[in-house]
């Protein structure tokens, strides 16, 4: 049995499990959103300890719930002035759940936001995307974890697997497949929320983006969906941007860096108490890739997506996961061949997977330090997922006592054949960007973050990364990127880059964000001696984000 079967016949368990279906149901919480960032503070000063941050996005009921916790504990003892003033922003950001959750049925029969938030964004860039387009050695003989080796055949050198899709914008990753070009680019969107009593949740955003680089504006429909339910059982159904994963720079299986999926999704909001297991959070989405033809092969496989994540104790979270194309054109669709693809795999090649858990564990005895790790595979080899890729990293909410310093570091290695896949030649990509990771395959990244809050709407952060391909797996290749014997053999490419941010308030509910970021990369494409410098400006005016 592989792991993606247990993770799909865990969740119809829990699906027929007879739960309580909470009756607020409410909008999601953007994953650029500060609100993310508070509830971290919360839980850094020991107020918080139910929270589940392996499925984003949260909705707005679900940090409700967490920010009554803290408030609950706050009242109860001696906390620094700044954590009181991070639960007094967030209950300003999210008033109806706020005061709806302990009596949802106050709610008025039907509520409507027009304008319930909004944002502007000016990205000035000068640089150039990488491409991933690249020919991989792909070894073979893998083992667990890197020890002993025979799980996958080794394969004669060269094997190449072939790499593809893009960087998107350069020091600009997870923006939903919204991709900047060279020069001044406008992004405007806003948000419309409606609600029918407690029990339903619409929301609409459009987008206007205009790019310099190509004289086009577009407007486009970035968020979309009515939600269904709450608490222990809720059904989504539109478009909406989706994570699963401990990180903050990228997650293996599934994030926002490509564009949002149209989808039908069934989650808890809120943690489940089940007789039998632990306090859990599920998801899971059903979708489709969009249409594509490479190398002659016409392609568009559905998307099956799912998430446990188990709370065993208040500090430790421990999570499964998986996603797989499966069928559409030119694979076998036979009714049988389709689902025993869903549920365990199939001879007919016909799917591809990815499959993998993680854990996070957070030390309340070192400033409730957050430590954590991610393994992700292809689950292709019996029931352990091989062909490993990896994330790990810590978060130290309290670097100083009072709460205002904080310290992040995060690490990612993609293997080689990431996100890569013969039957779907386009493998993991929407538009040429991968869904999960944002450095793609074959891969080495290393990111770290120090921000101080000098209050929770004034916060100064510094990133620093350095991005490596190129370190395994080169291969002789033609101009194009493609492998030839006779080629010239691939460089490595590595990118350094600093970034900072200064979120900060202007009137109101008006925010502002100014970030200016440079990069330096060697061996540009894994071309020897082709080097660049990049270069982006990001000036933002936000209400109630």
């Amino acid at each position: 049995m592989k792991l993606s079967t247990v993770v799909f016949a865990l969740v119809l368990t829990l699906l027929a499990y007879p739960c309580t279906v909470f009756a607020l149901s409410s909008a999601n919480i953007p994953l650029d959103s500060p609100i993310y960032l508070y509830l971290e503070k919360l839980a850094g000063y020991g107020l918080i300890e139910t929270d589940v941050k392996g499925i984003r996005p949260f909705s707005k009921t679900e940090a409700a719930r967490l920010l009554l916790e803290a408030e609950d504990r706050l009242e109860a003892g001696s906390y620094p002035p700044l954590a009181r003033e991070f639960a007094t922003r967030l209950r300003t950001l999210i008033p109806r759940e706020a005061n709806l959750y302990q009596q949802p049925d106050q709610a008025p029969t039907f509520d409507y936001n027009p304008f319930s938030q909004a944002r502007l964004r000016y990205v000035y860039l000068d640089g150039v995307p990488r491409n991933y387009y690249r020919a991989v050695n792909d070894p073979g003989n893998d083992g667990v974890f890197g020890i002993g080796s025979g799980l996958r055949p080794p394969n004669p050198y060269p094997d190449p697997v072939q790499q593809r899709g893009s960087e998107g914008t350069p020091l600009f990753e997870n923006n939903e497949g919204v991709v900047y070009g060279r020069g001044n680019n406008l992004d405007l969107r806003f948000d419309a929320e409606a609600y029918y009593k407690s029990s339903a949740a619409l929301l609409l955003e459009p987008m206007f983006l205009y790019s310099q680089a190509d004289g086009d504006s577009r407007v486009r429909l970035d968020k979309g969906y009515l939600k269904v339910g709450g608490e222990g059982a809720e059904l989504e159904v539109g478009r909406d941007e989706n994570w699963f994963g401990l990180g903050y720079r990228g997650a293996l299986t599934l994030s926002n860096n490509a564009k949002n999926f149209d989808f039908v999704k069934i989650s808890s909001p809120e943690p489940v108490k089940s007789r039998y297991l632990w306090d859990l959070k599920y998801s899971l989405l059903f979708s489709r890739f969009e249409k594509t033809v490479t190398d002659g092969m016409e392609r568009q496989p559905w998307y099956v997506a799912g998430k446990l994540s188990f709370k065993p104790l208040e500090d430790l979270e421990f999570g499964i996961n998986f996603g797989r194309q499966i069928g559409g054109p030119g694979v076998d669709n036979h009714a049988m061949e389709v689902l025993r693809g869903i549920v365990g795999g199939t001879s007919k090649d016909n799917t591809n997977s990815l499959a993998g858990f993680e854990l996070r564990a957070r030390l309340s005895w070192l400033r409730e330090t957050e430590v954590f790790a991610e393994y992700s595979g292809e689950d292709a080899a019996a029931f352990w997922p091989i062909v490993e890729s990896y994330l790990a990293g810590f978060y130290i909410p309290r670097l100083t006592d009072d709460g205002a310093n904080d310290l992040r570091f995060e690490y990612f290695r993609g293997n080689n054949i990431l996100y890569t896949n013969g039957t779907f030649v386009e493998g993991y990509l929407r538009d040429g960007l991968p869904i999960g990771h944002s450095q793609g395959g074959a891969t080495q990244d290393f990111f770290l973050r120090y921000s101080h809050w000098f209050n929770p709407r004034n916060n100064l952060a510094f990133e620093g990364f350095r991005t490596s391909r190129g370190d395994a797996g080169r291969l002789p290749v033609d101009a194009a990127g493609t492998f030839d014997p006779n080629g010239t053999m691939e460089a490595v490419e590595r990118t350094y880059a600093v970034r900072v941010h200064w979120m900060l308030p202007v009137a109101g509910d008006w925010n502002a964000l100014l970030s200016w970021g440079h990069e330096w990369v060697e061996n540009f494409n894994l071309k020897a001696g082709v080097n660049r410098s990049n270069e982006l400006v990001r000036a933002e005016l936000s209400y109630r984000y």
